[in-house]
């Protein structure tokens, strides 16, 4: 039966390839041959194009672009997953996971040409092994709502217990600043902190540690590097590959191999390429050139 592209060459009528899309395709394919695996990019324009949040992070319609980059691959081969994203929903990246290790087992590797944030972070972890270029680049995993830090507002409301406690006249600041968040926000930040560190946790355990006797010291670990905010400060801070390898993560040197290296980055340029000549947002594209695009509305 066709895939979710065929179908759409059927009600279309349309099958032109554009040169760029020739071309990253071809380089895609040279990965794949390469390493005698499959490969899936995920990439996200949000550098470029930011204006479209909610289609450039991950979302629950992906899964739609991963069945139709899946379909018919040999998945013995197992998969080489591509990353460059923002992050998103945790819901979205907890199901998504859940997907990819029903179709390759824990047989997937992640490759970060140079950035997988947040969410993009925590899909890296449930990974046999990270490759990692000196331009690379993780994320902290703390959950956001709306862009607010789940955490941080945890240690604001602390923050406001202990100096009311040992100051009664700072009642009526503080009044005015927790006083901004819905009554069931906080316990919501809990539970969103406590959901992302044990899924991340989890999938570690299962993955990149399986079989190692303190498992789960080294995934606790990890977690504790990438969400707490004493040490990362911020959502947005860059975490370079020492920090990484420093957390305990098993990060592959893609400087190691130099034909790798020379492929993964011509893969990730022709990509940039495409985000800035076409109306791309956002592609999911396998080493056969199977892809599902979701490009921008026309004003």
């Amino acid at each position: 039966m066709p895939n979710w592209n065929q179908v759409l060459v059927e009600i279309t009528g349309k099958s032109s390839v554009s040169p760029i899309d020739s071309v990253r395709r071809d380089y895609l394919r040279q990965l794949s041959e390469h390493t005698k695996r499959n490969v899936i990019a995920y990439y996200s324009g949000w550098l470029s194009q930011q204006q479209n949040a909610p289609t450039l992070s991950i979302n629950d319609e992906d899964k739609n672009a991963f069945m139709a980059t899946i379909h018919n691959l040999d998945r013995t081969k197992g998969l080489d997953l591509i990353l460059h994203t923002p992050g998103g929903d945790l819901a979205a990246a907890e199901s998504l996971v859940d997907y990819l290790r029903r179709m390759f087992g824990t047989d997937i590797r992640a490759i970060v040409p140079q950035l997988a944030m947040s969410a993009g972070t925590m899909i890296a972890c449930s990974t046999k092994e990270i490759v990692m270029g000196k331009e690379s680049n993780l994320g902290p995993i703390d959950p956001q709502f709306n862009g607010i830090p789940a955490s941080g507002v945890l240690e604001e409301f602390k923050r406001a217990v202990k100096e009311i406690k040992d100051d009664p006249t700072a009642i009526p600041l503080w009044q005015s600043i927790i006083g901004k968040y819905h009554p069931s926000f906080i316990g919501n930040c809990e539970k969103a902190i406590e959901w992302s560190e044990k899924i991340v946790r989890d999938w570690l355990i299962t993955g990149m540690f399986k079989g190692r006797k303190n498992a789960d010291k080294l995934a606790e670990k990890v977690v504790k590097e990438f969400s707490d905010r004493s040490t990362t400060y911020n959502h947005a801070r860059h975490l370079h590959i020492d920090h990484c390898i420093k957390s305990g993560l098993k990060i592959i040197h893609l400087e190691k191999d130099a034909l790798l290296q020379d492929l993964v980055l011509t893969v990730h340029h022709a990509f940039m390429h495409t985000f800035a000549m076409s109306r791309a947002l956002k592609i999911v594209e396998n080493h056969l050139g199977v892809a599902m695009v979701r490009n921008r509305a026309d004003k």
